[in-house]
């Protein structure tokens, strides 16, 4: 299998025609990152529908699966988790080690749990993808490509319909905390109920969506994205076009990707700006945050509309959004 890397791709489909209205780089090898769990759900699912599983099962946390490297719900070695909040926490905080204490629930361990999940991709007819883990995060043998994701989205649908209202979640309670998701883009284009989203260090910025207007579904992942805002963007414009049944240039999935080049930026803004989603203020070429007078130092961009720091009474906190720096390798999508 060819090495992945992270490199821009996208595709969407129309669900009921099975039509592919845009693809670049489809079939180009990339990281699944957080991507990966909707494969560990797929199998959650499954063990559901045949009553190997049931929602309210409470399963046991390894030290394992507490070890996980974030984001994470948290949980502790000795703990026990229910099926269903295990399958909540994978959704909307993408928790690696919610995902891996299904994984070992299911499948005694997560290497053999890895070994139904690349079944099940067979199976399924995803010719392009190895999975290492049940969360995604970085190992060398994973890839995936775009064309197979799209196939993954759209069998967790077809196959589980009465599952498939878990990923329009976008927040829960979990042990009396509120626990958010991720996939701001929901809260922003309409019609959209799901699916995943996904980061590391090494895949960038991965999702995977489906959205629904007057009964036309369509199912759509882009991979490699150079931000969150710009990702989501750019689902936006894929969808938008795809109701249209118009093909989005390639040209703007080039300059969404985190190996794009200035050429492909200029076009991008020059074609039309993506403005469908306001789930984060990105610039395409973000300048360089302004300095606040009060803390004496530049405050790192946050994807969010900077405002500048106006004057206040001594002693008061900077109001500047300060981004906090992630952690290397670590799926926090």
């Amino acid at each position: 299998m060819t090495a992945a890397r992270a490199g821009d791709a996208a595709i969407v489909i129309d669900q009921a025609t099975g039509q592919v209205i845009t693809d670049v780089n489809a079939d180009q090898p990339n990281h699944p990152a957080s991507l990966a769990k909707m494969m560990t759900l797929y199998i959650t699912f499954q063990q559901l529908q045949t009553g190997k599983l049931k929602v309210d099962q409470s399963l046991p946390v390894s030290a394992w699966a507490a070890s996980k490297a974030p984001t994470k719900l948290g949980l502790r070695a000795g703990q026990n988790i229910t099926v269903l909040d295990c399958i909540l926490g994978m959704i909307t905080k993408s928790a690696n080690d919610a995902a891996t204490v299904a994984a070992e629930g299911i499948g005694g361990s997560e290497d053999g749990f890895a070994d139904m999940m690349n079944a099940q991709a067979t199976r399924l007819g995803m010719t392009h993808t190895h999975f290492a883990n049940a969360s995604g995060l970085p190992d060398p043998t994973d890839t995936t490509t775009a064309r197979d994701m799209v196939t993954l989205a759209m069998a967790l649908y077809h196959d589980f319909p009465q599952y498939t209202q878990y990923f329009a979640t976008k927040e829960f309670v979990f042990r009396g905390r509120l626990v958010r998701g991720h996939n701001n883009l929901m809260n922003h284009y309409p019609g959209m109920d799901g699916l995943k989203t996904g980061f590391t260090n090494v895949a960038g910025y991965n999702l995977a969506s489906t959205a629904e207007r007057d009964g036309h579904r369509l199912f759509g992942v882009v991979l490699a994205g150079r931000t969150a805002g710009i990702r989501d963007r750019l689902m936006a414009r894929l969808l938008d076009d795809g109701f249209q049944n118009r093909e989005t240039p390639a040209v703007l999935v080039a300059a969404a990707g985190r190996d794009s080049n200035g050429t492909a930026r200029r076009l991008l803004a020059a074609l039309s700006p993506i403005s469908s989603a306001e789930a984060e203020t990105v610039s395409l070429s973000p300048a360089p945050a302004p300095r606040c007078h009060h803390c004496r130092k530049r405050k790192r961009a946050a994807p969010v509309a900077h405002t500048g720091c106006t004057a206040r009474k001594k002693g008061a906190a900077c109001p500047q959004p300060v981004m906090a720096k992630r952690k290397a390798s670590q799926d926090d999508e």
